[in-house]
């Protein structure tokens, strides 16, 4: 009789030591697997991206130590069901004297109050709590469920564990019917598969359907997968941020290779390229400054280029604006200026304008003394007033802006050092 489900069903894992592409979890003397072999299981969340085998794991530690398994799924599922999930859990304990694991697939779904109704029943052990998630639990499950969790980082599969996979699945295909595929065919489908094995296997499931009496072969599964194969991309999730991080540090690494292949693998992944030309502004801004300031209007002329063309001209000025904030000069010396100024701000709180700096547009203010003894720059020799202070009295001598030895603020630092040193003492004492 002919087996019906789904290839990945089918192959889905019997022991742990049959588990692939995890040795980081799973491997000979990891944590987890020495519980496992220990027969003791702790509350733990699973977190990778999808097809690394969540979901496998979970049913695997519930058989390996012989636990009732109740599977909930956080997108279909309500109060209610974590209700019945806990109630089913007290009956196998007090009828069969065995201990329940209850697997949450997608937990991260859940909202404060669902994840708030699995606490007390982790806490006095009527449940071992087993959670699935895509996305960052430090950021999307509570404090209080994530204290009482154990958090275990699932990794996408490399070729060469897919391919393993995929070996086996052409086993147990060669089994049911005659086929030809060869080895090429399977690296073919890793690449395409990108790191996800429940992919991989759905795609040879529907090439094999697709490929009846013919040799499959490398050509034939490129032709086969055509859009399938899709770079992982999670558009607001781990991987969109991970990424944008990556192409932010490569320029900051001033690394024009990395930052343009970060920049098409967003593109690859369905970024909006005016996310992408926002970013790069906020690069000429915060690791660029005023080191070479044709950065930041070179990343406002590649924003408006790509609002006038839209893609996929517009893409490469945006990706020429990418390669020049890479190779620019590097300063943050006015980012870091500014956040040392709010820092006295916070710290000093509202200090008094200095009196000689104070507006004076009425006959009281220049009573009171406001304006007296500010000298006019522009009447001063060479435009300065040398020694003519800025700052609160509390805070004199405060450097905020600090420029480096790069680019433009190579001759920026020249001119403050020569304003600061001699030409600083001589009117009324001191910079």
């Amino acid at each position: 009789m002919t087996d019906v489900r789904p290839l990945a069903d089918r192959l889905r894992p019997q022991r742990i030591e049959e588990v692939v592409g995890q040795p980081q979890v799973l491997g000979e003397g990891k944590p987890l697997r020495r519980a496992l072999e220990a027969g003791q299981i702790h509350s733990l969340v699973l977190w990778g991206p999808p097809g690394t085998g969540k979901t496998t794991i979970a049913q695997l530690i519930a058989r390996r130590v012989d636990a009732h398994f109740v599977s909930v799924s956080a997108v279909l599922s309500g109060v209610k069901e974590i209700r019945a999930a806990i109630e089913e859990a007290r009956q196998m304990a007090a009828q069969a004297g065995r201990r329940t694991v209850v697997f949450v697939d997608e937990v991260h779904r859940f909202n404060k109050s669902q994840q708030d109704a699995f606490l007390p029943h982790i806490e006095d052990g009527t449940i071992t709590f087993v959670g699935a998630t895509t996305e960052n639990p430090a950021f999307e499950l509570n404090n209080a469920l994530l204290s009482r969790l154990r958090v275990y980082v699932l990794r996408s599969l490399d070729s060469e564990a897919i391919v393993e996979l995929l070996a086996r699945a052409v086993a147990v295909l060669e089994e049911e019917g005659a086929l030809t595929i060869l080895p090429e065919a399977l690296v073919a489908l890793a690449v395409a598969a990108d790191g996800d094995a429940r992919r991989a296997l759905n795609l040879l499931e529907l090439a094999v359907g697709h490929g009846v009496g013919e040799v499959i072969d490398r050509d034939f599964i490129e032709a086969f997968v055509g859009g399938a194969g899709m770079r992982r991309f999670d558009k607001g999730g781990d991987a969109f941020y991970d990424q944008i991080s990556a192409l932010h540090k490569s320029v900051r690494g001033t690394d024009p290779d990395g930052a343009l292949y970060w920049y098409a693998r967003m593109l690859d992944g369905g970024c909006d390229p005016l996310y992408i030309a926002r970013r790069v502004v906020r690069m000429a801004t915060e690791d660029i400054g005023i080191a070479d300031p044709r950065a930041m209007q070179i990343a406002l002329d590649a924003w408006d280029t790509f609002e006038r063309l839209g893609a996929p001209e517009g893409e490469l000025a945006i990706a020429q604006a990418v390669v020049y904030c890479a190779v620019a000069a590097k300063s943050n010396s006015v980012y870091a200026g500014l956040k040392k100024a709010r820092a006295d701000i916070e710290a000093s709180g509202s200090l008094p304008v200095p009196d000689h700096l104070r507006n004076a547009p009425t006959a009281l203010a220049r009573a009171m003394g406001h304006g007296r003894e500010y000298r006019y720059d522009h009447d001063e020799a060479g435009g300065f007033a040398g020694g003519q202070t800025y700052l609160p009295p509390e805070l004199a001598g405060r450097r905020y802006y600090e420029p480096v030895e790069r680019g433009l603020e190579i001759k920026i630092a020249e001119k403050l050092r020569y304003l600061r040193g001699g030409r600083g003492a001589d009117k009324t004492g001191g910079a």
